[in-house]
């Protein structure tokens, strides 16, 4: 265990590790979301900041991401269409927005909101906006202008006009990844820092070539201004603010908790809210990108050796010596080289081992397949809509699909599956019934459907029991249904009664006061033993 002491040496020794990494990809990340270099590096500032003075992560680096950065671009351009002055104020907007939601979110304490999207749609989307965001750089690779926004057509155009490529521009972009492949091996080697030097060293000689070079990166502070979006675009605003947050906040969340599970400390996702808040409203007020905690920097952060936010707040530090002190070179990075960064920052996620177990487990492997087709056909923003929803419908296609086994009897007291233990005897006169799923207005009807069928089949019954320990609740479809089954077994003669009620359910039937299920004698069986014995079978006559 480290003491005390040493522990500022190691958040230092790992500051000044990721400065190197951080900003050139906040640099190449503003690219990505369509707006002028310094909107990364102003976010950089706002993100490490506010985070490392409210946050609680030790680990979390908080900058300028690549989905999020993809996720404003899509935004911007699917509200204003290509005009790069209005995309770059609408920005400004939208990163302002997603600050607000993050705030409603904190104070709502709505932490675990990022569960609503399940894992295989979160790693599928991941791997599908890689892809995306990669193919979306070749052309600045290659330095062409490509005209396709569609991620299938933009492959053909790129294919299609191979002959176009600049060779220079990509023997540039080329040589960056490979470098940027060779030297991550070194895990404290500030890799994208020494291929950044080496490429400005170089940019007179490439840019001679006629590879194109970063630009002017306007760094002066100003006071916030915004441009008054057009009528009906507030909707979209809001709409378009709320998906920026969530995407935010499901890849934020998944690095501060992958994180804290491996060194055993505390999540405080409330708290995590609040910080994303600050830094997001900080970066839009001066018009800077949308920050979240990155899964890439996040770990680039813990394995140099980072044990608590210092780590953050010293990159803050370096990153405002190299540009005060040496902007102007950071201006001469050649642009194939920054696509080559954000290329290599990506290909993180663009690893199919991470598909391994959904098809090992035979659980989830179509929504997370969907997650991934759904990016690239349908774009960045309606592709994660559409992986929700396909993920939801199988959801509901699965709940939905009734299947009811019936239980029999082994040793004194044990009810099991007599489909799965062939030894389980039956009980004479009774039946015992088990519903799989929760019962729920999409299953209820041909569930109790399937039960008629199954007491027709067994001839003559006393006695139905039936177990919902699955059921943590009833809506009123289900207790409808089961009112139905009640009358059908009353005009039989059967009784009927309910074991391992929960709570919830228990109080819906109390509310709902069934004549057949009189709450005294009915409802508070704790097993289907204690329902059988209520009734007064000898169910031991059979054993």
């Amino acid at each position: 265990m480290r003491t005390n002491a040493a522990l500022p040496t190691a958040d230092i020794v790992a500051g000044l590790s990721i400065a190197g990494l951080l900003l050139p990809e906040a640099v190449a990340y503003s690219g990505v979301a369509a707006l002028p270099p310094q909107a990364g590096v102003i976010a950089l500032f706002a993100g490490l900041v506010c985070y490392g003075l409210i946050g609680r992560s030790r680990y979390a680096i908080v900058s300028a991401t690549s989905s999020s950065a993809a996720v404003l671009a899509a935004a911007t351009l699917a509200m204003v269409g290509r005009d790069v002055a209005a995309r770059a104020a609408l920005a400004s907007i939208l990163v302002v927005g997603a600050g607000v939601a993050f705030f409603l979110a904190g104070v709502l304490r709505l932490g675990v909101m990022s569960n609503l999207i399940a894992r295989p749609v979160l790693r599928g989307y991941a791997f599908g906006l890689a892809l995306v965001i990669a193919v979306k750089q070749w052309p600045t690779l290659v330095d062409m202008h490509a005209q396709s926004g569609n991620f299938f057509t933009l492959v053909a155009e790129i294919v299609r006009r191979a002959g176009e490529w600049k060779i220079p521009s990509l023997a540039c972009g080329l040589a960056a990844l490979i470098a940027l492949f060779v030297l991550e091996r070194a895990r404290r080697v500030p890799g994208a820092l020494l291929v950044i030097v080496a490429s400005i060293a170089a940019s007179s000689w490439l840019a001679a070539q006629g590879v194109a070079l970063t630009g002017p990166i306007h760094l002066a502070l100003e006071w916030p201004t915004f441009a008054q979006p057009g009528n009906g675009q507030w909707l979209q605003l809001i709409e378009f603010s709320f998906a920026l947050m969530f995407i935010l906040y499901a890849e934020s969340y998944s690095s501060i908790r992958t994180y804290a599970l491996k060194h055993d400390d505390a999540v405080q996702p409330n708290r995590d809210l609040i910080a994303l808040a600050v830094a997001n409203a900080l970066s839009g007020l001066f018009h800077g990108a949308p920050v979240g905690a990155g899964y890439s920097a996040t770990s680039a952060n813990e394995s140099a050796g980072a044990q608590s936010r210092l780590a953050g707040l010293t990159a803050v530090a370096v990153v405002l010596a190299l540009v005060l002190l040496f902007l102007p070179f950071i201006e001469h990075i050649p642009e194939p080289v920054l696509a080559a960064i954000v290329i290599h920052a990506v290909s993180h996620s663009l690893r199919v081992g991470v598909f391994h177990n959904y098809f090992q487990w035979q659980r989830d492997r179509l929504v997370a397949l969907a997650a991934v087709i759904a990016v690239m056909a349908f774009g960045i923003l309606d592709g994660l809509l559409a992986a929700i929803a396909f993920s939801v419908v199988m959801l509901l296609r699965t709940l939905a699909s009734p299947r009811l086994v019936e239980l029999g009897r082994v040793g004194a007291h044990d009810y099991v599956s007599a489909a799965r233990f062939p030894n389980a005897s039956m009980v004479p006169d009774m039946v015992v019934l088990r519903p799989e799923e929760p019962l729920f207005f999409a299953n209820a009807e041909p569930l109790f459907a399937q039960a008629r069928q199954l007491v027709a089949q067994r001839g003559a019954t006393r006695l139905v029991v039936l177990s919902l320990e699955e059921s943590p609740d009833l809506d009123s479809t289900a207790i409808e249904s089961l009112a139905e089954f009640c009358t059908w077994l009353g005009t039989k003669g059967v009784a009927l009664r309910v074991a391992r009620l929960k709570d919830l359910a228990r109080d819906a039937l109390v509310r709902a006061d069934l004549a057949q299920l009189p709450p005294a004698t009915a409802l508070d069986y704790s097993s289907v033993d204690d329902a059988v014995k209520g009734e007064g079978i000898n169910a031991t006559a059979s054993l």
